[in-house]
């Protein structure tokens, strides 16, 4: 708790900007919405088609399979299950094991362009969309907490894509795709942003994004040249703030 406070408080104090190195890629089909899963030292993917697919970090397919709606374009784990949606209001649960945990359901707005998801230390659903551009804290059962407008950053966030939530500080990462500006946005854990980084050097066109912490490393999909690259990773800190604390992971490398 203590590591989270000071974290949070960031922006009041001199920091240590993102560290992002890159590492390595691979070649991947239209990868658009990622998380990582420390149980298989593994990615899941969706690809905006009738199934999710797991595969090892070198891009092996390991698990495929589908769920009740028509599509789905994000993916998260949300403890020992999965929460997909279909960027269209609808969500489902899922076993790892692709077994239905419950039936459908709806977010609780008119209108809702999922783009990515990702889950808060207490259950709560954070989803990002492009149109209109927002970011939402839902309850489990898809209420709306609150909302901000992702226009109304400097930058603005035009066309947020994935998301991903760091748990060892509740950060925040969204990857912004070619039609905005190409770039990582960290927030802190309330949604505040704390800086932009370009991947233009990487790749164009971000659409995922998952963070291994075990490992201090992210993996973004780029839709254009359908790769995933991974990248060694060192969030905004305080200057002189404790280490991150280690965090349980898979062996592999």
């Amino acid at each position: 708790m203590r590591l989270l406070l000071t974290c949070l408080s960031v922006l009041a104090s001199p920091v240590v900007a993102l560290e992002l190195t890159y590492i390595d890629s691979y070649d991947l089909n239209r990868p658009a919405s990622l998380d990582y899963d420390p149980t298989f030292c593994g990615l899941w993917i969706a690809n905006e088609g009738p199934e999710v697919t797991l595969v090892t970090l070198q891009g092996e397919e390991l698990r495929r399979f589908g769920s009740d709606l028509s599509r789905i374009k994000a993916i998260t784990v949300e403890g020992d299950a999965l929460l997909v949606a279909d960027g269209l209001g609808g969500f489902q649960r899922l076993s790892k094991d692709g077994v239905a945990l419950a039936d459908p359901f709806k977010v609780d707005m008119p209108w809702a362009d999922t783009e990515g998801l990702a889950i808060d230390a207490d259950g709560t659903i954070i989803m990002v969309e492009d149109d209109p551009e927002r970011m939402t804290w839902l309850s489990p059962d898809g209420a709306i907490i609150r909302q901000i407008s992702t226009l109304d950053l400097d930058p603005p966030l035009t066309e947020a894509q994935g998301i991903a939530r760091d748990p060892r500080t509740g950060y925040l990462l969204i990857v912004d795709d070619w039609e905005g500006t190409n770039s990582l946005y960290e927030f802190d854990g309330e949604g505040t942003l704390l800086g932009t980084t370009s991947l233009l050097p990487y790749g164009n066109d971000p659409e995922g994004i998952a963070i291994r912490p075990g490992s201090n490393q992210i993996f973004i999909a780029f839709d254009s040249g359908a790769s995933i690259a991974s990248f060694s990773y060192l969030p905004t800190l305080p200057v002189g703030a404790d280490p991150l604390p280690a965090i349980s992971d898979c062996l592999m490398f």
